[in-house]
């Protein structure tokens, strides 16, 4: 049920065409809210039947055109209802630490060791853009209540992340065969 409100969140943010949408899920939302383009322009669909939202009106044709969607109160209010619910801490469920786990039965190969230095780089990467956003961000200012929220949720990406790769740097040292295969400290200066 998360995907109808992450949408509203964006147009409540700008109104917004699809289009515009699936490039605000591809590059922030997405983040930590993935949604494919498909299931984008699905969930506008049912939110305008829901008259949670509108194509805002134009002056030009309609044919071609992109729709730009503004929230409607009834939408607005969802959202407020949404946000006040209660709900439970969702467990963690990750292949990966399945796979690691299967380790355990089957034992560890070089395959699944390099598989986990893989994750240990894209984890790496991603916390070294969250890092940017940050620094980014900071040079920007943090004068509204949306931007420090919005610092918020960027802080527990770059805390998730962090997470990760500590984790992995741990678990790759553990698992390896010679000391000398885990990273080091000197190979990733996004570590805490």
């Amino acid at each position: 049920m998360s995907l109808p409100h992450a949408i509203l969140t964006a147009l409540l943010e700008k109104p917004s065409s699809g289009l515009e949408l699936t490039r605000r899920f591809d590059r922030s939302i997405g983040y930590f809210w993935s949604a494919t383009h498909q299931q984008i322009y699905r969930e506008l669909g049912k939110l305008e039947k829901n008259a949670f939202i509108r194509a805002l009106p134009t002056d030009s044709p309609t044919r071609g055109r992109r729709k730009e969607y503004e929230v409607l109160p009834a939408g607005r209010a969802e959202l407020e209802r949404w946000v006040g619910e209660n709900e439970q801490p969702r467990a963690l469920r990750d292949t990966l630490m399945l796979r690691l786990r299967a380790t355990g039965v089957v034992g560890v190969d070089a395959d699944f060791l390099a598989e986990l230095r893989r994750h240990r780089a894209l984890h790496g990467a991603r916390l070294a853009e969250y890092r940017e956003f940050q620094r980014r961000d900071t040079a920007r200012g943090r004068g509204t209540e949306r931007d420090r929220v919005q610092a918020l949720v960027l802080q527990g990406g770059v805390d998730m992340e962090l997470f990760w790769v500590n984790w992995l740097d741990q678990a790759i040292a553990e698992l390896a065969d010679t000391p000398e295969d885990a990273p080091g400290p000197e190979d990733d200066r996004d570590r805490a």
